[in-house]
């Protein structure tokens, strides 16, 4: 409410008490006067109501909308993200330790926001992780207890009054996993530290981003190849390994995973009539499926500097890896940060820079490996 809508309820108030007084019974009572008060109280009503329109709507027009007030909201998270980043970073070069989980070692551990983002940026680009399972996990060592497949025999044929046979019972396996820890460390100017909170954080979220997508990658494929790899041949070998060993149990779930090298050679393959079997899926472009006879299949292409063709063998890892493959995630991105520590032939101290360590702690294991099937087409001729 605004001055002058104070104002005109004042005059309201004040003309309807008149009014009220010229119709009292006694000498001073007049109608006409009373009348005339009312109708001057309704006009100013009239303007009063004219007044708070007004006013609401200016106040509309100065009200940011719901999506101006999330986004304001959105940018002040984010701000505050960096600020984190940067702030904890500078505080361990000072000494300070932000965080007691960190023990005596000093350093800090990212933030639960931070390492949300990092997440969003190691899942951008090409990452195995992406296809495989994850469980969070708060210690560092455990097991876990998986019901094996197991063929149903069936009931048995039981006379009148005979004995029941005993029916099969499930058998069931036990999968262990051991958190490791694995570190790297990036040197950075001084004068980088002392630029921008955002400056920082992208440099550091991206680091970490970068080098976690990497590690997890490595262990993911350690783990697969721990399976012999089967020579496929060629795309009947695929189909094969779709209808036979992975079969109905997997085949519905499958994908294919290979790198540029496999997605030239399956961009190559084409049917009796002359059609490439290698075609986009049509709700999403992007995202290419290969025709393996009855069966439609995604294909899943990671770049060649990270599934590497070997002695001239095409990987080709076909299955379903979210049943296949397990990681086993601490959830631990601890950073220290030096400005006078030394590795190797580099010494932050006389350089004038800052050494960044960061360290996470994970594990990856087989869970099935009924799920997957290693596998390569060789591109020598016999």
């Amino acid at each position: 409410m605004n001055k002058k809508m104070r104002e005109l309820l004042n005059k309201i108030a004040q003309k309807r008490a008149a009014a009220k007084e010229f119709m009292k019974d006694g000498e001073g009572k007049d109608l006409e006067k009373a009348t005339e008060l009312l109708n001057e109280a309704d006009e100013l009503q009239k303007e009063y109501d004219l007044e708070a329109r007004m006013y609401e709507s200016e106040k509309e027009d100065n009200t940011p909308s719901e999506e101006e007030v999330k986004e304001e909201k959105e940018k002040k998270v984010e701000e505050n993200k960096e600020k984190v980043l940067a702030t904890g970073i500078r505080n361990v070069i000072k000494g300070n330790t932000l965080n007691e989980t960190t023990g005596t070692e000093g350093g800090f551990t990212v933030p639960e926001d931070i390492s949300t983002t990092v997440e969003e940026l190691r899942d951008a680009v090409a990452s195995l992780a992406d296809h495989i399972r994850i469980e969070n996990v708060t210690t560092n060592s455990g097991r876990r207890t998986f019901k094996t497949r197991a063929q149903a025999k069936g009931f048995t044929k039981v006379g009148e009054g005979g004995k029941i046979n005993k029916s099969g019972k499930p058998d069931f396996t036990k999968l262990e996993y051991k958190i490791a820890k694995y570190a790297g460390y990036l040197p950075v100017t001084n004068e980088l530290l002392e630029d921008s909170d955002a400056n920082i954080y992208d440099l550091i979220t991206k680091w970490l981003a970068d080098e976690s997508r990497a590690t997890r990658n490595n262990l993911i494929l350690t783990a697969i190849a721990t399976k012999e790899a089967t020579d496929l041949k060629n795309l009947d070998g695929i189909k094969q390994a779709l209808n036979v060993t992975l079969g109905q149990a997997f085949k519905p779930t499958s994908k294919i995973f290979t790198n540029d090298d496999g997605l030239q050679y399956l961009d190559t393959l084409k049917d009796e009539q002359g059609r490439y079997l290698l075609q986009p899926n049509p709700s999403e472009p992007s995202q290419m499926r290969l025709a393996a006879g009855a069966t439609t299949v995604p294909v899943i292409v990671i770049p060649n500097d990270v599934l590497e063709t070997k002695e001239s063998k095409i990987p080709f890892i076909i299955g379903d890896l979210l049943e296949g493959i397990v990681l086993f995630d601490r959830q631990q991105v601890n950073i220290l940060a030096s400005n006078t520590a030394s590795v190797t032939d580099f010494n932050a101290f006389e350089e004038d820079m800052t050494l960044l360590r960061a360290i996470e702690r994970e594990d990856v294991q087989v869970r099935d490996e009924k799920a997957f099937v290693n596998g390569y087409i060789s591109t020598v001729t016999p």
